[in-house]
């Protein structure tokens, strides 16, 4: 909590008329950005940090979310077509 506050109390010190358009728009991608480097090594690897292996239910469950993002480009639908598609897995294999 303390690390956020520092982080928006930075943040919100920035007028919104002091950012450019184009900072604005390339902004708008960071969200992207990040989410997937925070989500792929919990996916790829294993609690040892070896690779998992291709029928690992998470491996199945990010390519369902992959191709809901894809069609329908919505960050909340492609969360929640993962995280259920991974539900349904685990707990039917």
């Amino acid at each position: 909590m303390i690390t956020y506050f520092l982080r928006y109390s930075m943040i919100s010190i920035i007028k919104k008329d002091m950012l450019s358009q184009k900072t604005k728009i390339i902004l708008g991608y960071v969200p992207s950005a990040v989410f997937p480097a925070l989500i792929s090594p919990v996916v790829f690897l294993d609690n040892s940090g070896s690779v998992t292996s291709f029928d690992d239910p998470k491996i199945i469950a990010i390519l369902v979310a992959l191709i809901v993002g894809i069609i329908s480009k919505k960050i909340i639908g492609t969360i929640l077509a993962g995280l259920i598609s991974y539900w349904i897995l685990i707990f039917l294999l």
